[in-house]
């Protein structure tokens, strides 16, 4: 079956009503895109990442009279929005989707691997994980910055905190890499359903998953000798003190979600209770590392 796209120019403020209307003359599926290639990342849980500026694109059946949707768009809306219409290749998208996610190696020992492929080395640490809707693949330069500071220096029988879990890939790879137990911790609870999927490919019962109010109710004075938090810039600041709590002395911390410009203020705000060793930039964005004072 061939298809048709029609997008339109949108706001913030007009975008549920014309993302209806789309839905109302026949699209089978809206889509909605930054106009201004301005990414949310990872919204707050619970929020609907709207910009300012949108592209909204409903996909069509390539027969529709595409002018009769143009039409009740505009007798609904008031006046139609500036548009474009493009054909849409006819082609398997899910065996497409598929094709997009490879093994991808993280430094000498981490591999991730889609269930769908063979892990390439079977010696290696192999973390077999699907792309799914909770944050972290490891395609993005946040998460494979803490992949590689696990892979060239984590090889310890400790605990660790996950703090923003996402998917679990990093408290996966530490599970896989040495640690004894993993604390994930998320606000999301479907980033705690992900990762649990995600535990049980992998590790089994060594890693637990904990909703951040359960974590702080359960373990207000736990210290452990890692500490890894991919987040953002603006929390990591606000949850310095209490994230520097759990990190024993001497222990490690690890911060991502962090832009290049934004390293400097994250870093002041944990210089009060770490050393900061590293701070290593993989495009735009930035990952520190500190060492708990004593």
């Amino acid at each position: 079956m061939a298809w048709l796209q029609l997008t339109l120019e949108a706001t913030h403020s007009n975008s549920e009503q014309l993302s209806d209307l789309l839905s109302q003359a026949g699209a089978v599926a809206v889509t909605m895109q930054d106009a201004l290639d301005d990414p949310i990342f990872e919204p707050p849980p619970g929020s609907t990442p709207l910009w300012k500026e949108l592209l909204l694109t409903g996909l069509f059946e390539a027969d529709i009279e595409i002018n009769s949707v143009l039409s009740f768009i505009e007798a609904n809306y008031g006046e139609l929005p500036s548009y474009t219409l493009n054909p849409l290749e006819d082609k398997d998208w899910i065996r497409a989707w598929m094709d997009d996610f490879k093994p991808m190696q993280f430094g000498q020992r981490l591999w991730i691997c889609p269930s769908w492929h063979i892990p390439p080395d079977s010696d290696a640490v192999n973390i077999m994980l699907d792309p799914g809707l909770a944050f972290g693949t490891g395609t993005h330069p946040t998460t494979s910055l803490c992949l590689q500071w696990l892979d060239q220096h984590f090889h310890d029988s400790v605990e660790v905190i996950d703090y923003g879990c996402g998917s679990g890939i990093l408290g996966i790879a530490a599970n896989l890499l040495g640690a004894d137990k993993v604390y994930a911790v998320d606000l999301d609870p479907q980033a705690l359903m992900a990762t649990q999927a995600n535990a049980k490919k992998n590790v089994s019962d060594r890693l637990e998953t904990y909703s951040v109010p359960g974590f702080k109710q359960q373990f207000p004075t736990l210290h452990c000798p890692l500490l890894i938090a991919n987040i953002l810039a603006a929390p990591l600041v606000d949850l310095a003190p209490m994230l520097a709590s759990h990190v024993s002395p001497n222990g490690k911390i690890v911060l991502s979600g962090i832009l290049a410009e934004q390293a400097e203020k994250v870093s002041t705000a944990y210089q009060k209770w770490f050393k900061i060793d590293d701070l290593t930039q993989e495009d735009d964005w930035v990952r520190i590392v500190g060492t708990k004072l004593e």
